[in-house]
């Protein structure tokens, strides 16, 4: 059994101005894993709330860029494999989601971050998807922070 624990320093899409920002863990189709989400978080480093949609297997809008913000957590391991999982990121993007099932939100207090475990009970075959889909308050620009720990199954 193939098990990699990862986890992610993190991706920063910027939101506001009336477009969004997202980020995600993607399973690829031929990837031959099972996903297990164990915990994401949420930073707001603005001095306002912002909006977090969680999403599962949502296509999100814009171009989505791979993050290389990758590290095992099991460090003791002298070969430690790639995932398969990847991580996935937009920001300053139009429109919602597409497909998929928005299944809970989130607000993120200023000058916060939310911290959820999840221990593995989030589960998305090859195809499947976990998106943070960061909702634009208003006109001013946000930075925010996402972060996610999850492991991978055969």
């Amino acid at each position: 059994m193939k098990c990699v624990i990862v986890q992610n320093s993190g991706v920063n899409p910027r939101i506001g101005k009336g477009k969004n920002g997202w980020g995600g863990l993607v399973n690829p189709i031929k990837s031959n894993v099972d996903l297990y989400v164990n915990a994401f978080t949420i930073t707001n480093h603005s001095n306002q709330p912002i909006e977090a949609e969680i999403w599962f297997n949502a296509i999100p809008p814009g171009k989505s860029r791979i993050s290389n913000n990758v590290t095992p957590a099991n460090t003791t391991l002298s070969r430690t494999s790639k995932p398969e999982v990847k991580i996935v990121y937009a920001e300053n993007v139009e429109g919602l989601p597409r497909k998929g099932v928005m299944a809970f939100r989130r607000i993120v207090p200023p000058q916060s971050t939310l911290a959820s475990d999840e221990d593995g009970k989030f589960i998305f075959p090859p195809g499947g998807s976990f998106i943070i889909f960061l909702v634009s308050p208003n006109n001013q620009t946000i930075q925010a922070e996402v972060a996610f720990g999850w492991f991978e199954k055969k």
